[in-house]
């Protein structure tokens, strides 16, 4: 707490005691909460070393408890001899207010300090791939490729297997027994499903059409693609190369999550002839393999975790109930949240681009992919002075400030908060509903009203509507990060009992529920759940706890209880 804010805190609560009349003595104030005797005459000077400030900026430096103690004496001072009644009167007022306030200033160093205690807790624990690492795979010839999987604008991928990637145990299943247990009650369905190991990994060869053939050449244009990379990606002699005209490292890296794909391998080899590439994509293959081909000969090919379907696909023959649809969307805020830690904008979520498995109950894990288009070397600002500059993928879902951003000398697009605005509009999807910014119908992010916004179906959980309708507000500063947001889902689907009842949840009673969180999370852990989408939400949030944070999650559960009510009368 500021010195300034103690101040008005103190005048405040000063003046409200003052006008009850509460008058004791001002010496039996002080001593009760400085805990030792004041002294009424001439103070004496202090036999400690001295500062060469001046006087006026040792206030500064006082705490709020020695403030208050002077401000006390000194208006009992004032009562016994001579001063004004009005300079008595503010002098008690303040120093009665300030003690009273340095009993919470003590609370929250406390709660502070808990916070941080169960933070480094249990970010000790890193997490786990679900691959064994191997020391091999940095040729496209050490891989079995088998049927493509997926393409999009600027990429194809294909199903792969080695010898040497065993996973370490995984509830897998394709979209094609997906298909098969519509209808059925989801969860049951796909714990029956068998897992489909046969191959573990995915190949994503990028097309280089302008890049030249050159490993420096590939890496450096195609570099955001590594952010999501692992330390042992790249050959140790590939990690450095010639980038904007300088020599330096590849590109920004971010650290495994649960939610962000991991690249395992990058490597750059001569484009092959790879099952339907002639019909599929005939223009990206060099001329050496297609009469039609504008291709490069060499290009760049990621290793990755093969996932069973996209979060699209999924959404399409599977309506997941509500409890895991607010997980999912858990996870992708989680997932935005450590994206923005670490100054990384995707800059182009949707659907499409965040990819689906299922963990040993069955529920989803979401994890997002495509990182061609984010920015991760200027951080979360991108200077806009011209029209050239690149502000995303997807123009349906861009936030209202980077869509309406108008490119000039010194302008900036701050993508602090871009992201978890998309996440609020894929939260319908999840909901069951269609995305209101796409289709010929749909909404322009860069025009729309919130009025306009549909409504989530009667079932939603009221925090999960909360969460939405603040994710999609259009002014940033009142849109909370995704931080803040999820903590909101946090408390909402782990803290029900903390959180009932009319009034707020006291500090005390939040600090013990954070205590048994903690260990109910450090059990699970132990067990055969620990691998579980939940456990591992649970361990997110509390390796990512602050108080200040938490406050405001809190402030805004509060928010809108109170328009529930209002709503409601």
């Amino acid at each position: 707490m500021s010195v300034k804010h103690a101040l008005s805190r103190g005048l405040e609560l000063g003046r409200s005691v003052f006008k009850l009349g509460v008058l004791k003595s001002a010496s039996r104030v002080a001593a009760k909460f400085r805990g030792e005797r004041l002294w009424v005459g001439q103070p004496t000077r202090s036999v400690g070393p001295q500062t060469f400030l001046p006087a006026r900026f040792r206030y500064f430096r006082m705490s709020v408890s020695g403030l208050a103690a002077q401000l006390q004496s000194g208006g009992f001072r004032r009562i016994i001899g001579a001063g004004s009644p009005r300079n008595r009167a503010a002098f008690w007022a303040f120093g009665l207010g300030l003690g009273l306030i340095e009993q919470q200033l003590d609370d929250d160093r406390r709660n502070a300090a808990t916070c941080q205690e169960i933070q480094a807790l249990f970010r000790k624990k890193k997490f786990q791939s679900p691959l064994k690492p191997f020391a091999s795979g940095y040729k496209l010839e050490d891989y079995v490729i088998g049927n493509q999987i997926g393409k999009g604008c600027n990429a194809v991928v294909y199903e792969a297997a080695v010898p040497f990637t065993p996973l370490r145990g995984s509830s897998r299943c394709s979209l094609l027994e997906l298909k098969q247990s519509r209808g059925e009650n989801n969860s049951s369905a796909l714990q029956r499903v068998p897992s489909t190991a046969s191959y573990p990994l995915a190949v994503k060869m990028m097309w280089n059409i302008g890049a030249g053939s050159s490993s420096e050449t590939i890496l450096g244009a195609m570099s955001h693609e590594l952010v999501p990379a692992g330390p042992r990606a790249l050959w140790k002699e590939k990690v450095e190369v010639v980038l904007n005209g300088h020599f330096g490292q590849v590109t920004k890296r971010v650290s495994a999550h649960p939610n962000v794909i991991r690249v395992y391998r990058a490597f750059t080899a001569d484009v092959p002839l790879l099952p339907g590439a002639e019909d599929e994509y005939p223009a990206a293959l060099p001329a050496r393999l297609s009469p039609a081909g504008m291709g490069n000969n060499r290009t760049l090919f990621l290793v990755m975790k093969n996932y069973p379907c996209t979060l699209r696909q999924y959404l399409g023959v599977c309506a997941p109930g509500h409890r895991p649809a607010a997980m999912m969307l858990l996870q992708l805020l989680e997932a935005v949240d450590h994206l923005c830690g670490q100054g990384v904008a995707h800059r182009d979520l949707k659907s499409d681009n965040v990819l689906l498995e299922f963990d040993s109950a069955g529920c989803p894990r979401l994890v997002i992919s495509d990182f061609g288009c984010c920015l991760a070397q200027q951080g979360l600002k991108l200077p806009f002075s011209s029209s050239w500059v690149s502000r995303g993928g997807n123009a349906c879902l861009m936030a209202p400030e980077v869509a309406t951003a108008v490119p000039g000398p010194g302008v900036e697009i701050d993508y602090g908060k871009a992201d978890a605005w998309a996440v609020g509009a894929v939260a319908y999807e999840i909901f069951g509903q269609p995305n209101p910014f796409y289709g010929p119908a749909g909404l322009e992010s860069r025009s729309y009203q919130e009025g306009q916004l549909p409504r989530l179906p009667a079932g939603v959980p009221e925090h999960a509507r909360l969460v939405v309708t603040l994710l999609l507000r259009r002014n940033p500063s009142k849109r909370p990060s995704a931080r803040v947001a999820a903590n909101i889902l946090h408390l909402s689907l782990w803290g029900g009992k903390t959180l009932a009842g009319a009034d707020p949840p006291t500090e005390g009673k939040m600090s013990d529920w954070l205590l048994h969180q903690s260990a109910v999370t450090l059990l699970k852990g132990c067990g055969p759940t620990g691998s579980s989408v939940e456990a591992e939400l649970q361990r997110g949030f509390l390796a990512n706890l602050d108080l200040e944070e938490l406050r405001t999650a809190v402030s805004y559960l509060i928010y809108g209880r109170g328009l529930r009510q209002s709503s409601a009368a």
